[in-house]
């Protein structure tokens, strides 16, 4: 006898979550885990410890399933949860340094008039400064507001803006540095 497994649309999924069933568990990890898997790779470098963190981050998904009243989006509140979790583990490992004696002009508009494919581009961020990298995903990639980011890293908000005006000064350099190779 074969067993087919039922596909819930999101709602009853959830609620079947909430529920503690284990094949509901498992169409949510599939269905989900890929883009959560790529949240954490935007603040984790190696893949290996950006899964082991997206897996840490499920596990609180499902342990707290119950408080989400659906509010909002829900994929939204899972990536929530997997952006702290991997500020947590770069917290953890001490990885994160925020400089305060980056002045801050008002950010300079990061223009890409180059095709660049999304590894290499993955791989410019990868090469930030961990602040710098933390608070760009954040802002650009999250869309998250200096305020927020500010209250999220536990920083003020002008080393928000500084590290912000930073990093986008390094990847225009980056960037600018490519540009004349391929030339």
């Amino acid at each position: 006898m074969k067993i087919i497994p039922i596909k819930y649309s999101e709602e009853k999924l959830i609620e079947q979550v909430k529920q503690q069933n284990r094949l509901a568990q498992k169409q949510l990890y599939d269905r989900f885990s890929p883009k959560l898997l790529s949240t954490c790779r935007q603040y984790i470098k190696d893949i290996h410890e950006a899964e082991d963190v997206m897996l840490m981050g499920f596990m609180k998904i499902l342990q707290n399933i119950n408080q989400y009243q659906f509010a909002g989006s829900f994929e939204g509140w899972m990536r929530r949860i997997m952006i702290y979790e991997s500020i947590d583990f770069i917290r953890q490992k001490k990885q994160i340094a925020f400089s305060e004696d980056v002045s801050y002009k008002e950010a300079c508009h990061f223009e890409n008039d180059s095709l660049y494919e999304v590894e290499a581009i993955q791989k410019l961020i990868d090469d930030l400064p961990e602040g710098c990298k933390m608070v760009f995903v954040l802002s650009i990639v999250e869309g998250y507001k200096h305020q927020e980011i500010a209250e999220m890293l536990q920083i003020s908000v002008g080393t928000s803006k500084s590290q912000l005006a930073h990093a986008r000064k390094l990847l225009q350099e980056r960037i600018q540095l490519q540009d004349k190779k391929i030339l």
